[in-house]
């Protein structure tokens, strides 16, 4: 089988854990040894495989405040160097294929002509989701202003894997909508999660149920809407305790960590634990009767499929492709995720032991696609391109 390249220009420079930046690593881990982990390197300018250090931002994720790509400044005069005394690029294995499973910027846009020149093998661009098209109100104004370039720049692959089948559609709506007579295929390949199994958690759950959130704190994620609904059940006397784990994104999510201190000055039992270990993440999941998920819109929900991977329901929206990770079971959905139909449905859990039995019981039968599943999807469609391609 011809080696596939896989571009984490951003993720090999950060130890973020954004949805983004999670499929990247998994995706590159599931493709096993087949998979060479390639960057962009601006000022070598040029394209080359990772080095140790960037190895290590990818096998350390956790524990930082930022989601921006950091070079350190050795790093950047040694690159500086190396383009002066080596002016020619790194060779790179001619016959690979590649897959980018990064939202690009517009300087790796800029150099990907040169590695499509360096290569023979099929192109395949990871499409996430267009909700910086659907949302722009909740999306930051740098990414709204970046994507109608970068869903242009999607026609120069040979081929587009979209994480859910709501994605593909709102891609192929798209270019249909600009008219554009020629486009790549687009294919859904669902995502898959590391956690095989669901498990039953070990020892007893805490006396009083603990509520989990895992997400990323903006505002298509909606924390406003389930900090309402979390006070109005306190109101009304449920005796919970609500645990939020995510990085904050300032631009879309200030409201959200402001309301969220006010409550906890208050009094409210809340807590927020910002960017997380994945030991801390693991433990959280095992304490907690269950998690919801209130994101308006996804383009594929990994923290529904991780929830219920675990063994542990979900309350999340029922439509597009929240919807479409629900649909297997273990899952308590919504119509709209406002404060009302939050409060009803962590209310109905919360008061009715049998149906959070129930939607347990199904969680932990739920088949789990792995990321396995999913690059052994993604490659074989690889080879289909190549094939094509002749």
């Amino acid at each position: 089988m011809p080696p596939v390249l896989v571009d984490l220009s951003h993720t090999s420079h950060t130890r973020a854990r954004t949805g983004v930046q999670r499929v990247a690593r998994s995706l590159r881990n599931a493709l096993g040894a087949e998979a060479i982990a390639i960057t962009h390197d601006p000022h070598r300018r040029a394209w080359r495989p990772l080095e140790a250090w960037e190895e290590a931002n990818l096998a350390h994720p956790g524990g930082t405040t930022g989601r921006g790509a950091r070079w350190p400044l050795a790093r950047r005069w040694l690159g500086t160097f190396r383009r002066l005394r080596h002016p020619e690029a790194p060779p790179l294995p001619a016959n690979a294929g590649l897959i980018v499973p990064e939202i690009f910027s517009p300087g790796v846009a800029a150099a990907l002509p040169a590695l499509f020149r360096a290569t023979a093998g099929p192109r395949v661009a990871i499409f996430h989701d267009a909700i910086a098209l659907r949302l722009p109100e909740l999306t930051p104004p740098g990414t709204v202003a970046r994507f109608p370039a970068y869903l242009q720049e999607l026609l120069d692959f040979d081929g587009i894997a979209a994480v859910s089948a709501d994605s593909r559609d709102a891609l192929v709506d798209y270019w249909r909508w600009l008219g554009i007579p020629r486009t790549p295929p687009v294919r859904a390949i669902p995502l898959g999660t590391d956690l095989e199994a669901a498990s039953p958690p070990a020892g007893a759950l805490p006396e009083t149920p603990l509520v989990l959130c895992v997400g990323s704190i903006e505002g298509r994620k909606n924390h406003l809407a389930l900090l309402e609904a979390a006070e109005r059940l306190w109101d009304r006397g449920f005796r919970f305790e609500l645990r939020l784990i995510g990085l904050l994104q300032p631009a879309t999510g200030a409201r959200a960590l402001a309301r969220l201190r006010a409550l906890q000055a208050a009094g409210r039992p809340l807590r927020h634990d910002g960017p997380a270990e994945d030991a801390t993440v693991a433990a959280a999941y095992a304490a907690c009767s269950f998690t919801v998920y209130p994101s308006i819109a996804e383009g594929f929900g990994l923290p529904v499929l991780e929830s219920v991977a675990r063994g542990k329901p979900c309350v999340c929206s029922g439509r597009g492709a929240l919807g479409e990770a629900a649909a297997g079971g273990g899952c308590l959905t919504m119509r709209e995720a406002t404060p009302d139909g939050l409060a009803e449905a962590i209310g109905r859990l919360l008061a009715e032991p049998a149906l959070l039995a129930e939607l347990t019981a199904a969680a932990r039968r739920r088949p789990i696609r792995t990321w396995r599943d999913h690059a052994t999807e993604l490659d074989g469609w690889l080879s289909e391109l190549r094939s094509a391609r002749g």
